[in-house]
């Protein structure tokens, strides 16, 4: 590909073209020299300059969720990997398949303390399947190989640490050729196994279903499973663009950003079938009788005491297990579909009633709008926070649309840099990240990316000069909020004059028509909207402790849920409940 002359680095541009990536994400520098050279000199992958090197490890991770692809991110030695590892870990931990490239000081430095070092192995271990030190040509290309792979096959982060004098040396060993990796297959579990769990199902009367990330393959397979045990099906927040919408046994979301009656239906039933989820809060789990399929067996049981615990594909499972069950009666489901509708009515109040006369307004009225006015096929990201709370109850997943968040990881900041990754590799498509204004203001500078790139990425900010989430927390443990607020910043003039669309809302009736503009916009823009501080999300279930500790620290109406579309929904299976 290059000639007699190849280097390490040439070498690795072409395993990684045979692999399929079009594209890296990072900051050029110093160690990345020889990389970023055979890059340029090989012009079949781009570089996509971006800001911040975490920046580069989210965009990356978004890219790598929404196609299922090798997704591959940079960063150079010392500072440049310590601000990569942040996105890699929220990567690995959301199981992306992303190829870290971490480069490193000179090796004949390495251990003696020298400008700049780190000790890479030891940074990314617990962020990635796979962390190996390239030492020398003759290790290529089978190490790259070998990363490919364990990103790919294991679905997570796996990282390269290639010294800069290492990429640049002569490539020692033949290029060849290569497949491209393969993922994980599981299929069905054991004969036994289903013997066992179809018998577990037969034996209760009243069934539950939770689903996660790992049921969205088999949407169709968890539906005709409900149909046949009459089960009220809940998801977790991944789980909610496959398994919500139009889904006639939908009974909401558990968990702290939760609504409906999934909390309700998942202790009530005699059994509950936890199908492709890892949910972490053990305290919205009924704690017994339950049972749990997923495909990586390192899961089961790690949440909650399961009766029975069936490492499997979740599609092929249920497949397997169909023939097998008792159809139940209906009573329990159609008991939890109206008790799901009524939750949502009580509800749907908060950011319907007088909304053209709240200020400031309303985060959820927010939501309720951007819902409405985006595209059916829009991609949206989420900063962690409460636009976790947006996202989860108002933006209505279709089957096309996409949401993008750090649901495992959890870290701020996040939301701009995915949807950077997403736009990049869907330039048609609608991409809109919810932003909170703490977390726009972290990585604030990605904006420049958006405007370098020219990538049409939409910005809301949510604008409430406060870190809503922790404000929450603090408030519900009782003590009053502190150092959770700053100045009102306006961020439509800081796009401005990044050479960016900024409109800035403070008016409700003003929203919609700015909402349009803004949406409509060719190019990047950023619809930065003044929201009330105040109007906080509660989960469906809360301890009398928390319920205690919120009312001695505020005494104003604070919102307890929301729908957006899904009250429609709800409405709609419960007419179609049989009389």
């Amino acid at each position: 590909m290059f000639g007699t002359k190849q280097t390490v680095a040439d070498q690795f541009v072409e395993v990684l073209v045979q692999a399929g990536v079009e594209r890296i994400y990072g900051i050029v520098g110093d160690s990345l020299n020889s990389l970023s050279d055979a890059i340029r000199r090989s012009g079949a992958i781009e570089w996509v300059h971006v800001h911040n090197e975490e920046a580069a490890a989210f965009a990356a991770s978004a890219e790598a969720q929404l196609t299922g692809r090798l997704a591959v991110c940079a960063g150079s030695c010392g500072p440049g990997n310590t601000h990569l590892i942040q996105g890699v870990f929220d990567a690995h931990r959301s199981g992306a398949p992303v190829l870290a490239i971490a480069s490193h000081i000179v090796s004949t430095e390495i251990g003696t303390g020298f400008f700049q070092e780190t000790d890479p192995k030891q940074l990314f271990g617990q962020a990635s399947h796979f962390t190996e030190l390239v030492s020398s040509p003759e290790q290529m290309p089978r190490m790259a190989r070998v990363a490919i792979q364990e990103a790919v096959g294991k679905r997570g982060a796996a990282v390269l640490v290639m010294p800069g004098d290492v990429l640049s040396q002569h490539a020692v060993n033949e290029t060849g050729t290569a497949h491209r990796a393969a993922g994980p297959v599981i299929g069905a579990p054991a004969p036994e196994v289903i013997e066992e769990l179809a018998e577990r199902i037969n034996q209760a009367e009243t069934v539950a279903i939770f689903g996660g990330i790992g049921a969205a393959g088999a949407r169709d397979d968890v539906l005709q499973l409900a149909d046949v045990l009459a089960a009220p099906v809940g998801h977790t927040l991944r789980g909610k663009e496959s398994l919500q919408y139009d889904n006639p046994f939908d009974v909401g979301m558990s968990g702290l950003l939760g609504y409906g009656a999934c909390y309700q239906a998942s202790h009530e039933a005699d059994l509950l079938i936890l199908l492709g989820t890892d949910f972490p809060y053990r305290q919205f789990l009924p704690g017994k009788n339950t049972v749990q399929v997923d495909i990586d067996p390192s899961r089961l049981g790690r949440r909650t005491p399961l009766d029975q615990g069936v490492a499997g594909d979740v599609g092929a499972t249920i497949r397997a297990l169909l023939p097998k069950l008792n159809r139940k009666k209906r009573d329990f489901l159609d008991r939890m579909l109206a008790k799901h509708n009524e939750e949502l009515e009580r509800v749907v109040g908060a950011y319907t009633h007088d909304v053209e006369h709240l200020t400031p307004i309303h985060p959820e009225y927010v939501a309720s709008v951007l819902d409405e006015e985006a595209a059916s096929d829009a991609i949206f990201t989420a900063d962690t926070g409460m636009c976790c709370s947006w996202i989860a109850r108002y933006i209505t997943p279709n089957g096309h649309r996409r949401l993008l968040g750090s649901w495992v990881h959890g870290t701020m900041a996040n939301a701009l840099p995915q949807a950077l990754g997403a736009q990049k590799v869907f330039p048609e498509r609608q991409v809109v990240s919810m932003s909170g204004d703490g977390g726009l203001a972290m990585l604030l500078g990605e904006l420049l990316t958006a405007k370098l790139h020219n990538l049409p990425v939409k910005v809301v900010v949510f604008n409430n000069s406060s870190l809503g989430m922790v404000r929450l927390e603090m408030l519900v443990a009782g003590d009053p909020p502190f150092e959770t607020d700053h100045a009102a910043v306006d961020f439509a003039a800081i796009a401005r004059g990044a050479g960016i669309l900024g409109v800035r809302v403070e008016k409700p009736a003003e929203l919609r028509r700015a909402m349009r503009e803004f949406l409509d916009h060719d190019g990047p823009a950023v619809l930065d909207v003044v929201t009330d501080p105040n109007a906080l999300e509660l989960p469906p279930h809360i301890t009398k402790e928390e319920a205690a500790g919120f009312a001695l620290a505020v005494g104003r109406t604070v919102l307890g849920g929301g729908v957006g579309q899904m009250l429609h929904l709800a409405r709609t299976n419960l007419r179609n409940i049989p009389r």
